[in-house]
């Protein structure tokens, strides 16, 4: 499986760019929504992408490896896509993922909820109020 596509890499580096350039502006870093989930089919490591940097390998976003304590970090696509399964299987995209709701959203509900897993199930319940609702 192509772990990130074309159009993938494309907005993870867009968001890269825009905290970048949040940055040097002195400007409050964007919370952008994760592009992709990233998961292990045999096991409960999960990862959530917002930002690929222009190395092309490295990826920023959500990681959780089945400990119960997901964190915000950098973690490499190449080590990702090289790992071995058993049964020939290997790190998977989730084709059908929503990123749902901002980042640190993702984080303080997953660190809640003890796992990425859990946090979707409970994003999906609990929609985010529309602003325009007021």
């Amino acid at each position: 499986m192509t772990l990130l596509t074309p159009d993938l890499r494309f907005a993870l580096r867009t968001n890269d760019l825009a905290r970048r350039a949040a940055g040097r502006a002195g400007q409050a870093e964007p919370d952008p929504m994760p592009v992709v989930k990233l998961f292990n089919p045999l096991g409960a490591g999960t990862w959530l992408a917002t930002e690929l940097w222009e190395d092309g390998d490295t990826l920023f976003g959500l990681a959780d490896l089945g400990f119960g304590c997901p964190e915000l970090g950098a973690f490499s696509l190449r080590e990702l896509a090289s790992l071995r399964l058993p049964y020939g299987l290997g790190i998977e995209r989730d084709i059908g993922f929503e990123g749902l709701a901002p980042l640190s959203v993702w984080a303080a509900t997953a660190r809640s909820a003890g796992s990425i897993i859990w946090a979707e199930a409970l994003l999906r319940r609990k929609p985010l109020a529309d602003p325009e609702d007021g």
